[in-house]
C-alpha cells in the first residue's frame, strides 16, 4: 500500500513538474495582463507609475458609466455588430458552400480554386486596406471616377456612415478562404462510402447535404462561428486603414474606439481597459449563445 502511495506521489510530482512551466507561461502572458486591465478599468490611473494607487486611486464603475453614456461606444458596438453579424452569415455560409462545391468535385480546377479564394490571407491587411480604400473611398478612388464616366458626370465623393459598406464587402471577401479550408479538411474526413450509401438508397444532393453532411459538421460550425465572433469583434487593422473610424467616428469599431481612449489626445486607460473589458463580456456572451443555440439544435434532431 505505502509503495503505490509513494508511486503515486511521484507520478503527481512529475505531471506538476511538466505542467508547471506551461501554467507559468499562462499566467504570466495571458492571466496576469487580463486581470491587470480588469483592476486598471477600475482605477483613475491617467500617468506616471501604473503600480503607483496611492496616488492615483480607485474610481469604481467611473469608467463604465463613461462609454456606456457616450454615444460613440453604441455606435462602434452597432458597427460591430454589423461585422459579426457578416462573419457568422456572410463567410461561414459561402465558406461551406464553396467546401461543398470543391470537395464535391462540381467544378474543375480544385486546387486552383482553392488557392485563389484563399490568397487573400496569404496578404496583410494593410496592403488590402490601402487597395480597397483607393478603389472605394476618396475623391479619387476607382468607383468614383467609374461613377462619373459611364452614369453621373457630376458626381461627388461624400464621406457618410456608408463607408462602412466597402470594409464590410472586404472582409466577406479577405476571411471566407479561412472557413472554406477548415470546412474542406473536414468533409474530406466523412466517409465516402456512407454518401455513396446514401445515393444508392435514392436521397438527392439536398437530402444527403442535410441529414449526412451538416449533421457531420456541427461541432465544426460552432467552431467556426466561435472563431468568426472573436476575430470580427478585435477587428482593427483593415477597418483603421480604410476609414480611421471618418467620419466623426461614425464608421468607428470597439477597438478602434479603445485606441482612441488610450493613445489619442489625452489618454484615459481606465476608459480604455473597461471598453476592452466590456467586449471580452460581449464574445463570451455571443460565444454562450452560439453554444445555446447549438445544443437546441443537436437535442431538436
Amino acid at each position: 500500500m505505502a509503495s503505490k502511495l509513494s508511486k503515486l506521489s511521484e507520478e503527481r510530482t512529475s505531471y506538476a513538474l511538466l505542467v508547471l512551466p506551461a501554467l507559468l507561461l499562462f499566467l504570466f502572458v495571458m492571466a496576469f495582463p487580463v486581470i491587470f486591465s480588469v483592476l486598471l478599468s477600475f482605477s483613475t490611473y491617467r500617468r506616471g507609475l501604473i503600480l503607483d494607487m496611492a496616488n492615483h486611486g480607485w474610481g469604481g464603475l467611473s469608467a463604465y458609466r463613461t462609454i456606456l453614456s457616450d454615444p460613440l461606444f453604441y455606435v462602434a458596438l452597432r458597427n460591430n455588430i454589423y461585422i459579426v453579424l457578416v462573419s457568422l452569415f456572410g463567410q461561414i455560409p459561402l465558406g461551406f458552400f464553396l467546401a461543398y462545391i470543391l470537395s464535391r468535385g462540381l467544378i474543375k480546377g480544385t486546387d486552383f480554386f482553392q488557392s485563389m479564394i484563399y490568397l487573400p490571407n496569404v496578404i496583410a491587411a494593410v496592403i488590402i486596406g490601402i487597395l480597397f480604400r483607393r478603389f472605394f473611398l476618396g475623391s479619387q478612388s476607382v468607383l468614383l471616377e467609374i461613377q462619373q464616366r459611364f452614369f453621373n458626370p457630376e458626381a461627388v465623393y461624400i464621406p457618410s456612415a456608408s463607408d462602412l459598406i466597402p470594409v464590410l464587402i472586404v472582409i466577406l471577401w479577405m476571411y471566407t478562404g479561412i472557413y472554406m479550408l477548415i470546412f474542406l479538411a473536414n468533409l474530406q474526413k466523412i466517409d465516402v462510402s456512407i454518401i455513396e450509401a446514401s445515393k444508392i438508397d435514392g436521397a438527392s444532393e439536398g437530402q444527403t447535404l442535410r441529414y449526412i453532411i451538416l449533421p457531420a459538421l456541427s461541432g465544426v460550425i460552432v467552431t467556426c462561428a466561435i472563431l468568426a465572433i472573436s476575430g470580427s469583434l478585435r477587428s482593427f487593422d483593415l477597418i483603421w486603414i480604410m476609414t480611421e473610424g471618418r467620419p466623426a467616428d461614425t464608421t468607428s469599431v470597439l477597438s478602434i474606439y479603445m485606441y482612441k481612449k488610450a493613445f489619442r489626445q489625452a489618454p484615459d486607460y481606465p476608459v480604455a481597459n473597461a471598453i476592452s473589458t466590456v467586449m471580452v463580456i460581449i464574445c463570451f456572451i455571443l460565444i454562450g449563445l452560439t453554444r445555446f443555440v447549438e445544443k437546441r439544435f443537436s437535442s431538436g434532431d
